[in-house]
């Protein structure tokens, strides 16, 4: 398993900071780019329906749904941490590659989904600021993939120090915002006594439940915190355990400020004018200026969406690559990565404004905001059962008030997501001329998201029943062996993929067959040229592959063992197990990475599958 965002990850030291401030800024980053993800522009448009249409009534539901993501961020942020895997890595490990795969095109569908509102809001900035078409804004939005590009190469703080900036430019955009507005501040504090005046103020509080927790911001965190090196000790997990809690409850209560300034500007000005229908986000702009008697209100509230828009983008393609990295473990050159992120995103809010015109921008939003409640539970769930997992999480495993407060807000969100999923799918049949199409469309398809997830909630308590039951079974086996032989077997096959377990598993191997045996090392090249290309590929991933290669074959052969090489091209599962059974070899080592489960699916998909298809015995070394 390759590490997440190999290209930064451990690039940041916090060792050697002694100093309290400086330790804990060593450890700050992270859950900034995290917060982006709570004020995107779908954020924006669930925030001022609900100030324009209820006033003040629903900040409580912004200041749950912020605690609700304290918690499941602080969650994704200990799982990295602990375990050095990030969400989409900890779930291929553990899940059979059917439901990966599924999981990971719901993800993909969810980050495409979540990447489309924040296109279309820097768009509609662009839009009010620039007096720019929409559709070109549109356009525009594909140049913010090279700046990312940049950043990463430039370095993860290089980064953070951009985003941070954007966040501060949204920030005190509000601060201005609030001073023009001059909010009834005794009416913002009734506001987080929780109430509810209608059937459509929870209809409203569903969007925003909604729309505050984002699944992608739950496999970004895992994956930004393993960007800081430090002490894989008790102790040092612990500190970055606690400095990283400290960083997302700054963050997360400035994403808060930002949404309740959006309520609260909408609250102080369209709702007090009477204006209880404003939800689009550039009705909101065009009104503001008037209402409060300065064009500069206007322009701030351009300028923020513009930026809100920029820092999720980024964000929301890091996500991607962490997803596709993690579910697959499919490397593929990063800028095609990103443009094709990208371009999902783009091309369907292109031909939907050329055929639709841009009065459809609102109903994308919104669209886009049911396809991430779609996917949320399919994030949240495996997420409170790794860190629940006593093994996987070596000793850090969160305690039972924690676990039953995640459970809680787990069947909170998810409830109202399926509520929201379900309303949405009800006034399609009404309103479409077809509705059958919908039945044999949408309806099996949300019934087969339904029973994903309630596997998703119950296999693992199967799987530990199971495991108790086996385990405390009395079993007397009596073994027959006809004699005990010293191991004679003189033909070696060695998996090798150039990671620290490669040293252990050789080690094992000639430890087993002695100077007298016969070993061959085995590694498989699967880079996106070797699926398609195979042994035709020549390119830069197979040089360095056959360089390593050679290197392992000269320090064996100059201590005097006898070493040949096979160098595969495709999957690792596959041709491994086609070179092992074309040859004859007698006994296959493969090297794991330190996975401590019962089930030797914990060892990877790769060991799962070659153990199914070789008729050798199959030595595992762990790392």
């Amino acid at each position: 398993m390759s590490k997440s965002l190999e290209e930064v990850h451990e690039s940041i030291t916090t060792e050697g900071k002694k100093t309290g401030f400086r330790k804990i800024l060593a450890f700050l980053g992270p859950a900034y780019l995290i917060s982006v993800g709570y004020m995107d522009p779908g954020n924006w448009a669930t925030d001022l329906a609900g100030g324009s249409q209820f006033g003040y009534s629903l900040l409580w539901v912004l200041l749950m749904s912020n605690i609700m993501a304290l918690l499941l961020q602080s969650l994704s942020a200990r799982l990295g941490i602990v375990t050095q895997r990030d969400l989409a890595q900890a779930s291929r490990e553990t899940y059979t590659p059917f439901i990966n795969y599924i999981l990971y095109f719901l993800a993909e569908i969810a980050i495409a989904a979540c990447d489309l509102a924040e296109v279309l809001g820097m768009a509609i900035g662009i839009n009010l600021l620039f007096d720019i078409p929409l559709l070109y804004g549109v356009l525009i939005t594909v140049l913010d993939t090279f700046l990312l590009l940049f950043l990463i190469n430039k370095g993860i703080r290089k980064m953070e120090a951009f985003i941070i900036t954007l966040v501060a430019i949204i920030g005190l955009s509000f601060v201005f915002e609030m001073i023009f507005a001059q909010p009834e501040l005794h009416k913002v504090i009734a506001g987080l006594v929780p109430t509810l005046p209608n059937q459509d103020a929870l209809y409203i509080a569903i969007g925003i439940i909604g729309a505050t927790v984002m699944p992608h911001n739950l496999y970004l965190h895992s994956s930004l915190v393993q960007t800081r090196k430090f002490k894989k000790d008790k102790a040092g997990i612990k500190q970055a355990i606690k400095y990283n809690f400290i960083d997302s409850t700054i963050a997360l209560n400035l994403a808060f400020f930002v949404n309740a300034a959006i309520l609260i500007l909408a609250a102080a000005t369209f709702y007090k004018s009477g204006m209880y229908e404003v939800a689009e986000i550039q009705d909101a702009h065009q009104f503001l200026a008037p209402l409060l008697g300065t064009k500069w209100a206007a322009i701030l509230f351009a300028v923020a969406l513009i930026a809100a828009g920029q820092s999720s983008t980024i964000t929301g393609t890091l996500a991607g690559q962490i997803v596709m990295e993690g579910y697959l473990n499919l490397r593929i050159q990063p800028w095609v990565r990103r443009i094709i992120t990208r371009l999902i995103a783009i091309v369907p809010a292109v031909v939907v404004i050329l055929v639709y015109g841009e009065s459809v921008t609102g109903k994308m939003l919104v669209f886009s905001q049911v396809l991430l409640s779609l996917q949320l539970g399919f994030a949240i769930i495996p997420l409170i059962h790794f860190v629940s997992d006593k093994s996987k999480m070596k000793g850090f495993h969160i305690n039972k008030t924690t676990q039953i407060s995640a459970w809680i807000i787990a069947l909170i969100i998810v409830s109202l997501n399926i509520k929201l999923v379900f309303d949405e799918i009800e006034n399609w049949i009404k309103t479409t001329q077809n509705p059958i199409y919908l039945w044999v469309t949408v309806v099996p398809l949300a019934i087969g998201f339904l029973v994903l997830l309630l596997y998703i909630v119950f296999k693992p308590f199967v799987s530990k029943y199971k495991n108790y039951i086996d385990n405390h079974s009395p079993h007397h086996t009596k073994l027959k062996l006809d004699s005990l032989k010293n191991y004679t077997k003189k033909h070696i096959a060695i998996s090798v993929d150039f990671s620290s377990a490669d040293e252990k598993a050789i080690q094992h191997a000639v430890d087993l067959g002695g100077i007298n045996a016969h070993y061959t090392l085995i590694h498989v090249v699967e880079s996106v040229g070797a699926l398609f290309y195979g042994n035709k590929v020549g390119d830069h991933e197979t040089a360095i592959d056959k360089a390593l290669l050679d290197n392992y074959f000269e320090a064996l052969t100059s201590k005097g063992y006898t070493v040949t090489t096979k160098l595969g091209f495709g999957k690792p599962s596959k041709i491994i197990s086609t070179i092992v059974n074309e040859g004859n070899y007698d006994v296959l080592i493969m090297g794991t990475h330190g996975h401590t489960g019962i089930k030797d699916i914990l060892f990877g998909t790769t060991v799962n599958m070659v153990r199914h298809k070789i008729a050798i015995p199959l030595l595992l070394v762990k790392d």
